[in-house]
């Protein structure tokens, strides 16, 4: 009876062995540190005009300079490419067009169209803020204006999504 279990042992510790891979470590991108969705409130002059929604913002295919931020039509819509500097975790953009097309709707409204962004004091805070419940999280903050309300300058505040069920909005 040994001598079956034996062959059967060896054979199964080969083959269990044999199972496990060595991947490489692929790293991160270089906006992993500003890379996260947000709770944010969108505010003029203090006021709150949204209550908590979600944003994201997210590394370009490019991985170079710049960082997608999206607001995934929570807010204005839009989704643009803002300039990064990845050691200060800072950003901004200037007149970029936004992905997401408007249309307008009413009597004999305007053609559909996209929007322009700028923005401007964007920064994440590294363990700068706290969710809902208390955690610490990273924060987010920018001024931003839209080329079809000229002038009006409102400010996105938040903190990271934790993902955890007590955190959500």
């Amino acid at each position: 009876m040994h001598k079956k279990i034996f062959p059967i042992l060896i054979l199964s510790s080969f083959l269990f062995s044999s199972c496990k891979k060595d991947l490489p470590d692929v790293g991160g991108t270089a906006a992993q540190n500003m890379a996260n969705e947000w709770w944010v409130q969108t505010k003029l002059d203090g006021v709150d005009l949204t209550g908590f929604l979600k944003i994201a913002t997210s590394n370009t295919a490019a991985d170079g300079n710049e960082i997608w931020v999206d607001d995934l039509k929570h807010i204005w819509p839009f989704k643009i490419k803002a300039q990064a500097n990845f050691n200060t975790l800072t950003f901004s953009a200037t007149n970029m067009e936004s992905l997401y097309l408007i249309t307008p709707i009413g009597p004999n409204p305007p053609p559909p169209y996209f929007p322009e962004v700028t923005i401007t004091e964007g920064k994440v805070i590294l363990n700068g803020g706290h969710s809902k419940v208390g955690n610490i999280t990273d924060s987010i903050y920018m001024k931003i204006e839209f080329s079809d309300d000229p002038g009006t300058i409102y400010e996105i505040t938040g903190h990271g999504r934790t993902k955890f069920i007590e955190d959500e909005y």
